[in-house]
């Protein structure tokens, strides 16, 4: 088999980027090693910059995002004895955010493709990524039992933190940056409506916690807890009773079936850089966040922006410009996302190793976000969207 584009992974990097390729008349293939149904069912979060709103709408993708999303202007903040502020989205930058969940994005992503005629191979499992230096780039895979090779023009690596991708580039070439929270988040699904129309975040003595929403109807949530968290140990009764005491919601906070639980770990990753020849990394294959900044869909979208418009660039004028700029561009803007996600993460969290000093300077900051202007503004700023050096404002061209 040969295309132009080579994709593994059909997570959001890897659909969007096979998506916006195809409306340049670009080839590609989509290797994804689960099935459609897994994918399209897998919970994931889903807090959607006004960027990747905006790209979706323009894209022909957006329009049950329009209609089931929901739209918010703002968070709340809740920290201290009762302490409370609102980070006003709208007033502050005139943006907003849509929560819409990331298994909504995969399937409407998934639907466009298939009507398209495009070429997604499900239960195909990367096996190995070659000659990314050469002619002649190729992705083998297996499939049924059976190995199988794509020969392409350039390859993408979308498949995630454990893909095959990152690991096909030589250790020498690679800087990892790394840091691992002592702290995870315990997460519920709940069949209740969510306690507020916006999220609302909570630095407590007892750790963090996180009311959130996948709809009018199903509430998500959270709390801080130790990253190797034996779930055993928490019955819906404890955790409820955690969630009561840290977002201090009273009666607001109504209780509901738990539909699903799990621990999630916290890290913040990079590596650099994020092409090596013919291979491009996007999404989780190139960075991690902790989800405090609600980040993650958001930075795949970015890079596979950028590396469409490369890729366009270099099918109709000959340009490579774009395409040998792309780690730099990328990693640019994912070093602010990763300082913005660690400042939300250690502002609202308790460290082991904290002392009394360290709690008392981390409400200091919470109750000076409270007083200033311009602090709102720059949390809201990041939180919404920054934009991306190298793209328009749309993100649709330089």
């Amino acid at each position: 088999m040969r295309t132009q584009i080579g994709i593994i992974g059909a997570g959001p990097a890897g659909l969007f980027l096979s998506h916006l390729l195809h409306r340049e008349g670009i080839e590609s293939v989509v290797l994804e090693s689960h099935t459609r149904e897994y994918i399209e069912s897998r919970v994931r979060a889903g807090v959607l910059e006004q960027g990747t709103t905006d790209l979706m709408m323009a894209t022909g993708v957006g329009e049950r995002m329009r209609r089931e999303g929901l739209v918010h202007e703002g968070v709340e903040i809740r920290f201290g004895e009762g302490r409370h502020l609102r980070i006003d989205f709208k007033a502050l930058t005139g943006r907003g955010i849509v929560v819409y969940a990331q298994q909504e994005v995969i399937k409407d992503l998934v639907a466009a493709r298939m009507a398209a005629g495009g070429e997604i191979v499900f239960g195909a499992e990367a096996v190995a990524v070659e000659d990314v230096e050469g002619e002649k780039p190729r992705i083998r895979y297996r499939k049924d039992g059976v190995e199988h090779s794509i020969e392409c023009d350039f390859i993408a690596g979308c498949d995630g933190f454990h893909g095959v991708a990152r690991a096909s580039v030589p250790e020498k070439v690679l800087a990892i940056y790394e840091r691992v929270y002592p702290f995870g988040w315990l997460g519920i699904l709940a069949q209740t409506r969510p306690a507020s129309e916006e999220l609302i975040y909570a630095n407590h003595e007892r750790g963090f916690a996180l009311m959130s929403m996948r709809s009018p109807e199903v509430s998500r949530l959270y709390v801080q807890c130790s990253p190797e968290e034996n779930l055993a140990e928490w019955p819906d009764a404890r955790i409820w009773e955690e969630l009561h005491l840290r977002l201090g919601l009273g009666e607001r906070l109504k209780e509901g079936p738990v539909l699903q639980k799990n621990v999630a770990p916290m890290r913040s990753f990079v590596a650099e850089p994020m092409r090596f020849g013919k291979l491009f990394l996007a999404g989780d294959a190139a960075h991690i966040v902790p989800a405090t900044g609600a980040k993650g869909l958001n930075m795949a979208v970015t890079d596979v922006r950028v590396l469409a418009k490369g890729l366009k660039e270099f099918y109709s004028k000959g340009r490579t410009d774009l395409l040998d700029r792309y780690s730099e561009i990328c990693l640019r803007h994912c070093w602010k996302v990763q300082r913005f996600s660690w400042w939300m993460t250690s502002v609202l969290h308790r460290f082991p190793e904290d002392n009394a000093f360290d709690r008392r300077r981390q409400l200091a900051e919470l109750d000076y976000l409270a007083g200033s202007r311009a602090a709102q503004q720059s949390l809201a700023e990041n939180y919404v969207g920054l934009g991306v050096d190298g793209l328009d404002a749309d993100g649709l061209d330089v």
